[in-house]
């Protein structure tokens, strides 16, 4: 008959192994920008759909140069995810 409480360790050191890997620091996403292609991706949406929140003032971008590509960043792009949902379900006065 097996010990049955060295079932219960090995549960327990695969528990400990899976919360350090929760618990380890992702990657710093603060500074990473995405091009209007990538956002409509993530977004599930088109990039006409991105370029008219960047116009309506929804999303927040820079340009890259003179005649550049919008950048931009990632707590822009899903802050604005999160302001959109919380504009459409508004109660109207």
């Amino acid at each position: 008959m097996q010990n049955p409480f060295e079932s219960i360790q090995s549960e327990l050191k695969e528990i400990k192994v899976l919360v350090t890997q929760l618990l380890e620091p992702k990657d710093d996403l603060s500074q990473k920008m995405y091009t209007i292609n990538e956002a409509a991706k993530i977004q599930r949406c088109s990039r006409q759909t991105i370029k008219n929140r960047i116009n309506s003032g929804f999303i927040k971008a820079s340009r890259k140069g003179k005649n550049g590509n919008y950048l931009i960043k990632h707590h822009e792009l899903f802050n604005s995810l999160d302001e959109v949902k919380s504009l459409k379900y508004k109660r109207q006065a």
